[in-house]
């Protein structure tokens, strides 16, 4: 199954999700900067919520793909809030992008919330998450 890993992080939080993926899956984890070459049955999208949504370089690297991307696996670290998934939903229905239902999340630090996160356990889940969904 070809698949490939996007992410966008400010705090490094979502890359290291990205990172974990990357080592079980034996591909590389590229910054949503870099778009995608070839087309993909499935895209691990890492990203998080700044200033209450996904950030604009997420949903322009979703914009700017579409047409690469064959499933988009949602991805997500944030203190507040439980999940991007309903954002990327959205962004995903906007564009024309099939979504998984399948979707991982942990808490992301932010200041002093959630400091040891992602912790060891949040990168083993999220690497055995990969695991299943890439078969």
């Amino acid at each position: 199954m070809k698949a490939a890993i996007r992410y966008y992080t400010q705090t490094g939080n979502t890359k290291k999700l990205a990172e974990a993926i990357a080592t079980q899956l034996g591909i590389e984890a590229k910054s949503v900067e870099e778009p995608l070459e070839e087309k993909t049955e499935i895209l691990f999208l890492c990203n998080s919520v700044y200033w209450a949504g996904i950030d604009k370089h997420v949903k322009q690297f979703v914009k700017a793909n579409a047409g690469k991307i064959g499933t988009l696996v949602n991805v997500s670290t944030a203190a507040m809030i439980e999940s991007t998934y309903n954002q990327m939903k959205r962004v995903a229905a906007e564009t024309g992008v099939n979504i998984s239902g399948k979707e991982f999340h942990c808490r992301g630090k932010f200041a002093a919330l959630h400091s040891k996160h992602p912790n060891e356990e949040d990168i083993s889940a999220v690497k055995e998450f990969a695991k299943k969904v890439a078969g």
